[in-house]
This record gives structure tokens, C-alpha cells and sequence, in this order.
């Protein structure tokens, strides 16, 4: 083979170019961006509307349904699900897998252009790519404390402080993609407000339903140039009213008297309405949320971030009475991860290692077959580098898994060259001839597994994607494997295997031997063989069918943050849940934030949904704390027994999102949505009482309807006292959050201005609030309208243009999504449709959806492999038959990695995820290659004249040990990612259950069935 023969003429420049890539491997190693999981692009578009002061049905007509109608039929999306709450909406747009999402993004850019005109004081509908909250964004929280001392006056100067100065700087910072600040009240930050006395105004006779206009008039304007003489002039009318003119606005003139602004007003600047609180660890905070680019170094990022950080609070912060915490750290979580993969890595190498020197007893051959780990690894870093891959979770496991496989070539090559050796060759030409002999066999078994991962590295989807980096690793790391093993192997063998000592290498050929004379015995007649051929076809598929484990999407890997979700009482305002909902949790949690009660917590924050409808809590347990115990404390101790709120405490998939990686989502749509709400409400009662442990969250939440104030107007007093609907609108608009006036410049930032009146405490008290009307005088509000006290949906949901609700169903521990949803068929949905209307549609969504997609895709590329292999050995044997004999045992070797699943759910629940799917097609790639080997050497020797038992005999004294080495250092290796547990060992381990079982299990079908197959094809073939 003209490329050994090169590197045995060339020495210097092999250990020049291995050098070079031990180099180039640790550079890139050092400078690949390291983070927790391989970045994710989701075909989704999210588009976020707002108006501040509406209610979610004004949200609904107004800005998501014209949204709605001019979004449906974008090209390429498959689903349209929107969100209508208090003061805005946000709606998820979701395209099929091949869409080209930057042309998606233009199209839905351009369509929006064409929105009718919205609402006065609506904002643009604002457009990103991605899931909105996207938790695998998010790079760390702060939380910034002001001191006790610090007045009120104070803290809005802190947080105006923070927005202005402190938010740029970090959003200069290496990595950082933006910052969301919020300062407590989840307010509509500072207002020009004009606070007017709505009992002054009636007694000076001041109609407020004209005052709008009169305010409103004034304006700039411009009227562009204008020639003077020999002068040019830009002709410009200052016409709005600054903050200190307003005060002295006219408003009307009684008998030469000028009644101002000021007479019935103050004029302030100002936060706007309080909508919401935030805690960290019992005290009130600002919360600073940084996300991440795509390309960062997360390590990298979060020191930046934490550096600059502390030094805010050592200068700036300081002297200002702040002090920034954050919560959680994923950099910990990652180091860990990492950690741990990293000694399982070192770990399986020393294994794989000591296997090999069990086998050869000398250092010297053993190190020369070992080189192939480091060089191969390295190697692997510089691809990833190239390529644009970063160092997570999945491709360290990957790297982990290659550990053991890449020394498969080398073992084969270093084990013929030493066979030459023993029948006389000189070392120069064993070396040569050692690669070049076995080159084919080693081809094809390196073709093969590299084929195995080109469906997977071709996955579109969030699968795909995310397990590449799995796919593309090993696949590198076999590949530079081969080159190594014809490359830089024969030239260390040539300089280092010298003398008499290399044959000590062959321990006990003696033992070989009777080991092939022992499995020649068991397959020596044609009873036997057919024995063998249909217990191990029969057998295995049996108990593949029998015992196949139920299905998972995604790993059931949990954060180390204990998360509650609360609903509030309905019409519980931001006061009343502070009071009473926060503080009490607060002063519950104390003394297991100072270490007095046990489980001990190290931090939480506890912040309100806008508008006060519910809350998050979330807390981190000091280092060695039970996460299930605390789990459990939470929901029975702390959230519990707070009148009419309702609240459910979990631990978040590591994977993002605000439920686990196995829910499943249960949306109902019908045309009559009280139907549809009422099987919500009954269906979360359902659920936990069909499957005992399992928890159902209604979105969006039936329970927690808001309070409405409805004002039904009179309009036949209307029309006496001079008024109309519009005139009787603008003063029910002061009432509230305030009628919007437009924008005030102060020379830095725009303000919106407000007109509102002074708060009451009561509805009476509003029923009696005098208004000066044109013909009728002063009237009470009551005379002209009807006030109702109702309750109104504090959010609607949309699925596809049509309401409905959504059970969000999380399984009980240790239940498979599988299991989850063939529950859910035979004992919830026949409950839920008896009490749904006869047009009602129940889809099964999110995980579910996630499953069937992804068990189809799996399926398809299992076939596809499985047919790449038969293509490529077909090739290399120029023969069907023999292609057909090594695969027909393939799908075999699946018993193994079953059983090894079922051995292992007795200590640890583990159903096969999508992980495990995928091991199950890589374990097709590697068992191929002793089966490769084994029916290579056979053809061999029939073609130099022996007998079909002797050709069979024969390959295998000559490939056994090779068979036992590749296949015990490859199981060594991996084993450790098997065993131990740890922080992200749930990401792989169902993977390494299937490889490792299944390779344990196919050198039976190597040893004794293929064998059976190749003395029943080639006597027949003879005859």
C-alpha cells in the first residue's frame, strides 16, 4: 500500500505531522467554545405584541387575531399557537424542518408590514428567532439587592442608574447577546403622569372628557425652509408643552378667571402602575437577566459576566447601597459535567489500555497500539474547531465512546505485523505487509460505522442537531483511526518492535488455536449448525420483541433548581399577594435559608407574573442536598396552606422549557370554550387520579380568572346630559391605568404621558364620583352607566386560529413517556371527551409529538444504515451473499443492548430514550467489523486452496485474539460512562447500555453463528 510504503521511507516526516497534530489538537482544545449542551435552531419565530393597559380579550381582537390573519399561509409553517394576556401577547410560529428559516423571517417581516393601523399607544409587534424564554439562552440571573436604608426615591434612582450606565457596559461584554432588566414592579417603567382630582374638576365645572383634546393639541411641528433676504431659515413652532408649562395649561375662562391644569392636577414623572414583585432570598431586587450568543464560550462568558459583576459591587454598587447575587450557575453545572465525562474518558482509556497490555504483556507494543487514542482525539478537536462544533456534553461522550474503537484498526494491524514477523519476515517488510494485507478488511469496517453516522449528521431537526456533534466525533475519531493505523503504526512497529522480543507477543498461540478447534466442535456437523443458526436468529428476536423497553423522547435529566409554579387567588391584586403570598413563603423559607432547618437551601428567588396572576419560585439546595427531598419539603411545607392558591412544585428538564423532557401536552379546541375550560378544570383531577403521581397543569390557567370591572353604558341618559359612547370612554380610560396622551422627549428618552385620576378604594366609592357633563351638570358616574363585577380570562390561548386549553401532563417518576401516553389513551382522553362537546379535537402534542416524529425518523435511518452496510461490504466482497451472511446477524446483537437496558433499570429506572435509539443504530457500524475481519480472512483462505472447515478453522486462529482485543478494549472503554453516575451521566447512559450490551453479545454471533453461515454458503457453492 503505497501510503505505509511512504511513511515506512519517510519517518521524519510521520513524527512531523503527528507532532503537528498534537499541537493543532491542544489549540483547539483550549480555544473550542465549551458550554452544557450543542446549540439548538429551532425552526420557530416568535412574535411578541404589546399594549399596555388592555385586557387579554382587547389583546386578542386587537393585535393576535389581525396578526393571525395576516400570517396564515406563510410558507412552510406547520403551527401557529398564540398568547393573549394583560398588556401584551406573544404567538409561536413553527415551520417544517426544511424551511429556510431566514427567508421564513423575511416573509412574516413583510407580512406584518401589511398590519392594519393598531391601537394608539400599541407597540410594533416585535420579531425574533426561537422559542420565546428559551431557557438554553440564557447565559446567568443576577438578582441586586438594595440596602434596608435606601428610600424608595432611592431605589428608582438605582434602577434608572442601572438602565442608563451599568447595562451597556455589560452588554459590551464577550458573549453577552442582550439583557433584560427588571426593577421589582414589572411596571411600564417611568410616565409622564398628569394626576388630576376628579372631585375638584366637577366642582370647578371642568368637563374631563374635553381635556384630553386640549392637552393633545399641543405639539412641534415643522415647515422647512424659508428665504429672508440673503439668509436661509428653517421655520420650526415649539407647540408641546414641557413638564413646567403643563402646569399652567388653560383649560377654560369664567368671567376673566383662567382655569388651569394645575387647579385640578399635579404634573410628575414617575414609575407607572406596580405589576408585580421580586425576592431573592426574602428581599426585595432588581432582576438582571444576561443571555448568550450562539458562538460563545458559556466558561468564558459567565467569567466575564461574574467578573465584571463583582467588581459593580466592590465600586459602584457599593456606594450606592446595592448588592448583585446570582442565582443559579450553570458554569458550576457544566464544570461538573464535564468533570466528570472527563475522567470517564481518562478512566476508559486506562482500561482500554490495560486490556491491551493483558493481551500483549509489552509496554513497548502496547503504547505503540495506545498512540492511537491521543492523536485520534486531538485530531477529532481540530475538526470540531474547523467546523464550528463546540465542547459539550454530547460530543465529550462522544469522545468518550471513541476511546475504546479507535484502537480497533491499530490492534489488527500490530497483530498481523507481528504473525509475519513469527513466519520470517524481515520488520521492514512485516510492517509493510502487516498494513497492507488487512487495508481492505479495515476499510470496509471503518466505512461502514463512518456510514452508520451520516443520517444521523444529516438529522434536520432538534434530534438531529443535537446529537451531530455524537455523530460527527466519533466519526472523525474512527476515520483519522485508519490513518493512523496504516501511517504512523507500521513506522513505530519498524523502529520498536526490532528483535526477538516482538514475538513474545503471541503469549500462546496454542490457546487460540483450541479455542478455534473448540468452536469448529459446535458447529462440525449439519445438525449443529442448524441448531446454532436457529436458536441464535429465534432466540434473540424473541426476547428483543418481548423485552424491548417503552420509550422516552429526551433523557430525564433535571436541573439542580427546585421549581414551584403558583396561581394566585382570582382578582388577587400585587398588594394583597405581596402581603399575604410572598412574605409568608418568605418567612416559611428563613429558617432553611440559614441553615436551621434542614433541607438547607443556599438561595431562591420568588418573582410575580405581570400583573400578579401567579408566581415562580425557584431555589438552589446547598452542595449535597437531596433535590427530591426538597422538592417534596416545598410543595407540603411551603407553598401549601395559603388560602385558595394553588401551586405545584418540579424539577425542570435540563434540556430548557418550563415542564419535564417526557410531558405531554393534551390540547382541547372546540367553538364553545366554557366546555372546554370546565373538561381543563376537571381534567387536571382526571389525570391525577387515573395515574397516581402524574401532575397536570391547565394552560391557561382555568382557575385563575381576573376580576373585570364592567361599565354598560346608559345611553339614553348619555344623550340627556349631552354625552356619547366616546365621550363617556375617554373618562372610564382615566379611571383605570390612564388614557395615553402620546410621547414626551426630555432631551434623553421618550416618555409616554398618562392622564388618570386619583385611585378609590372601592367600586361604590367609583359609582359615586361626580362628573361634569355639557347639559346635565354634575352627575354621578352611576347614572351613567351599569358597573358589573365579572370575571374574564386572565390569558386566551389560541391553537391554529382557535381557542381552546392545554393540559400539560408530567409522568410520575420512573414512567416513560411510552407508558405515559398509552395511559393517557385508555383512561383519560374517554373521560375528557365525555364531558366535551361533539365538535372538540384532542391533539397530543410536545413530547409526544417530539416521540412519534422521532421514532419514525430513527426507524428510517435504522434502514438506511442497515442498507449502506450491505451496499459497502457487497462492494469489498464482490459479493451479495457474503454481504448478506455478516448482516443477517446485525440486527441480532439488539438482544444485548435490551437485556443490558433491562439489567439496568432494576438499579435506576431507564427506558430507552433517544439517546438509546441512536446507540442501537451505531452498535450496527461496530459489530460489523469482527464479522468483517473474520469473513475476510475466510475468503482468503479459500482462495489459497482449503477446504471450506479448514478456511472457516483457519480465519479463526488467525483472527481471534485480534476479534477478543478491538472488542474488550472497546467495551473497557466505554464501560465507565456505563457505571458511574454523576452530574449529565443520564444524557448518555441509556446509549452506552445499548453499545455495551450489544457488543458483548454480537462476538457470540461472530463466534458461532456467522461461522454456521459461512460453512453452509460455501459447501453449497462448492457443490
Amino acid at each position: 500500500m503505497k501510503l505505509t510504503t511512504q511513511s515506512l521511507n519517510n519517518p521524519t516526516a510521520v513524527i512531523i505531522i503527528t507532532l503537528m497534530v498534537i499541537v493543532l489538537g491542544v489549540i483547539s482544545l483550549l480555544r473550542i467554545p465549551a458550554q452544557l449542551l450543542p446549540n439548538i435552531e429551532k425552526p420557530v419565530i416568535t412574535v411578541i405584541s404589546s399594549w399596555p393597559g388592555a385586557s387579554p380579550a382587547e389583546i386578542e381582537s386587537e393585535l393576535t387575531v389581525p396578526i393571525e390573519e395576516v400570517l396564515v399561509g406563510t410558507p412552510g409553517m406547520t403551527d401557529m399557537l398564540a398568547w393573549s394576556m394583560s398588556d401584551f401577547g406573544f404567538m409561536q410560529l413553527e415551520f417544517a424542518l426544511e424551511t429556510d428559516m431566514t427567508r421564513a423571517l423575511i416573509d412574516v417581516i413583510s407580512r406584518l408590514n401589511r398590519l392594519r393601523p393598531l391601537p394608539a399607544n400599541a407597540q410594533r409587534p416585535q420579531i425574533m428567532m426561537g422559542e420565546w424564554g428559551d431557557a438554553n439562552d440564557t447565559l446567568i440571573d443576577y438578582f441586586i439587592q438594595n440596602d434596608a436604608s435606601v428610600s424608595e426615591q432611592q431605589k428608582q434612582a438605582n434602577s434608572k442608574f442601572i438602565r442608563d450606565n451599568i447595562l451597556p457596559e455589560l452588554q459590551a461584554l464577550y458573549g453577552v447577546s442582550r439583557i433584560e432588566f427588571d426593577d421589582g414592579s414589572w411596571g411600564d417603567g417611568e410616565q409622564l403622569q398628569i394626576i388630576f382630582d376628579i372631585f375638584r374638576a366637577a366642582e370647578l365645572g371642568i368637563d374631563i372628557a374635553r381635556v384630553p383634546s386640549l392637552i393633545g393639541r399641543s405639539q412641534d411641528m415643522s415647515s422647512g425652509f424659508v428665504d429672508v433676504g440673503r439668509k436661509q431659515y428653517t421655520v420650526r413652532f415649539e407647540g408641546r408643552y414641557d413638564v413646567d408649562e403643563l402646569a399652567a395649561l388653560i383649560l377654560e375662562e369664567r368671567n376673566g378667571v383662567e382655569i388651569r391644569l394645575a387647579d385640578i392636577a399635579k404634573i410628575e414623572i414617575g414609575p407607572g402602575r406596580a405589576g408585580g414583585f421580586i425576592y431573592q432570598n426574602g428581599n426585595p431586587a432588581f432582576r438582571l437577566a444576561v443571555s448568550k450568543t450562539n458562538d460563545a464560550n458559556v466558561l468564558k462568558a459567565l467569567d466575564g459576566v461574574k467578573q465584571k459583576m463583582a467588581e459593580l459591587n466592590e465600586t459602584v454598587f457599593a456606594e450606592r447601597g446595592l448588592k448583585a447575587q446570582y442565582s443559579f450557575d450553570p458554569g458550576r453545572y457544566i464544570q461538573r459535567s464535564m468533570g466528570l465525562l472527563g475522567s470517564n474518558l481518562a478512566l476508559g482509556m486506562l482500561f482500554a489500555v490495560t486490556v491491551l497490555w493483558l493481551f500483549l504483556r509489552k509496554w513497548r507494543a502496547t503504547l505503540l497500539i495506545a498512540v492511537a487514542i491521543p492523536v485520534s482525539l486531538l485530531a477529532t478537536f481540530i475538526i470540531l474547531g474547523l467546523t464550528g462544533r463546540s465542547l459539550n456534553v454530547i460530543s465529550l461522550a462522544g469522545l468518550a465512546f471513541a476511546s475504546g474503537m479507535v484502537l480497533d484498526a491499530a490492534i489488527v494491524v500490530l497483530e498481523n505485523i507481528v504473525r509475519l514477523r513469527e513466519r520470517g519476515e524481515d520488520i521492514a517488510t512485516a510492517s509493510d505487509k502487516g498494513a497492507t494485507q488487512v487495508w481492505g478488511a479495515l476499510l470496509a469496517s471503518t466505512a461502514t460505522t463512518v456510514a452508520i453516522f451520516v443520517p444521523i449528521m444529516f438529522l434536520e431537526d432538534a434530534e438531529g442537531q443535537m446529537f451531530a456533534d455524537l455523530a460527527l466525533t466519533i466519526a472523525i475519531g474512527i476515520s483519522v483511526s485508519l490513518v493512523v493505523a496504516v501511517t504512523l503504526l507500521p513506522t513505530g512497529a519498524r523502529y520498536l518492535l526490532k528483535g526477538k522480543h516482538s514475538s513474545a507477543l503471541t503469549s500462546d498461540p496454542k490457546r487460540w488455536e483450541a479455542l478455534a478447534d473448540g468452536l469448529m466442535r459446535l458447529t462440525n456437523s449439519q445438525g449443529k449448525r442448524s441448531f446454532w443458526i436457529a436458536g441464535l436468529i429465534v432466540i434473540p428476536i424473541t426476547l428483543t420483541i418481548t423485552l424491548w423497553p417503552d420509550s422516552n423522547y429526551l433523557p430525564p435529566v433535571k436541573r439542580d433548581t427546585v421549581d414551584s409554579f403558583l396561581f394566585f387567588p382570582p382578582g388577587t391584586n400585587v398588594a394583597t399577594a405581596d402581603r399575604e403570598i410572598a412574605q409568608v413563603i418568605a418567612k416559611r423559607l428563613e429558617p432553611h435559608l440559614n441553615g436551621e432547618k434542614q433541607p438547607a437551601v443556599r438561595d431562591y428567588f420568588f418573582w410575580s407574573f405581570p400583573g400578579g396572576s401567579g408566581g415562580w419560585l425557584a431555589l438552589n439546595g446547598e452542595d449535597g442536598t437531596d433535590l427530591n427531598q426538597l422538592q417534596q419539603t416545598i410543595q407540603m411545607d411551603i407553598i401549601s396552606g395559603i388560602p385558595d392558591m394553588f401551586g405545584f412544585s418540579m424539577r425542570r428538564s435540563l434540556f430548557g422549557g418550563f415542564s419535564d423532557s417526557n410531558s405531554v401536552r393534551l390540547e382541547m379546541t372546540s367553538t364553545d370554550l366554557d366546555a372546554v375550560k370546565q373538561a381543563a378544570m376537571a381534567g387536571m383531577g382526571i389525570v391525577m387520579q387515573s395515574i397516581p403521581g402524574a401532575t397536570a397543569n391547565p394552560e391557561p390557567d382555568p382557575f385563575s380568572d381576573s376580576t373585570e370591572l364592567r361599565f354598560i353604558p346608559n345611553d339614553s341618559r348619555l344623550k340627556e346630559v349631552g354625552w356619547g359612547r366616546e365621550d363617556l370612554a375617554v373618562v372610564i380610560s382615566q379611571l383605570g391605568q390612564g388614557m395615553w396622551m402620546g410621547e414626551y422627549f426630555d432631551g434623553a428618552k421618550r416618555l409616554d404621558i398618562y392622564l388618570k385620576t386619583a385611585r378609590f378604594e372601592t367600586p361604590e366609592q367609583l359609582a359615586d364620583l361626580p362628573v361634569m357633563t355639557p347639559r346635565g351638570g354634575i352627575v354621578p358616574l352611576a347614572e351613567l352607566v351599569e358597573i358589573d363585577i365579572v370575571l374574564a380570562p386572565s390569558a386566551i390561548a389560541r391553537t391554529n386560529r382557535k381557542r381552546g386549553y392545554t393540559l400539560s401532563i408530567n409522568p410520575p417518576e420512573g414512567m416513560s413517556l411510552e407508558g405515559l401516553i398509552n395511559e393517557l389513551e385508555a383512561k383519560v382522553e374517554p373521560a375528557l371527551r365525555a364531558q366535551l362537546p361533539a365538535d372538540a379535537q384532542i391533539k397530543y402534542s410536545g413530547s409526544a409529538e417530539d416521540l412519534a416524529r422521532a421514532i419514525s425518523t430513527l426507524s428510517v435511518n435504522f434502514v438506511m444504515a442497515f442498507l449502506l452496510l450491505l451496499l459497502i461490504m457487497a462492494g469489498l466482497f464482490k459479493s451479495l451473499k457474503a454481504a448478506v451472511q455478516v448482516c443477517i446477524a446485525l440486527p441480532l446483537a439488539c438482544v444485548g443492548g435490551v437485556l443490558a437496558l433491562q439489567l439496568l433499570d432494576i438499579f435506576n429506572p431507564q427506558p430507552l430514550d433517544l439517546l438509546g435509539m441512536i446507540g442501537f443504530i451505531i452498535l450496527l457500524g461496530l459489530v460489523v467489523n469482527n464479522a468483517i475481519l473474520l469473513v475476510s480472512q475466510t475468503r482468503d483462505g479459500l482462495k489459497s486452496g482449503l477446504a471450506v472447515e479448514e478456511a472457516v478453522r483457519n480465519a479463526l486462529s488467525i483472527r481471534l485474539r485480534p476479534i477478543f482485543m478491538s472488542t474488550l478494549t472497546s467495551l473497557f472503554g466505554m464501560l465507565p460512562l456505563l457505571l458511574f453516575p454523576g452530574d449529565g451521566s443520564d444524557i448518555y447512559r441509556g446509549m452506552a447500555a445499548a453499545i455495551v450490551g450489544g457488543m458483548s453479545v454480537s462476538t457470540v454471533f461472530t463466534l458461532i453463528l456467522l461461522p454456521c453461515l459461512l460453512q453452509f454458503s460455501f459447501q453449497r457453492s462448492r457443490a
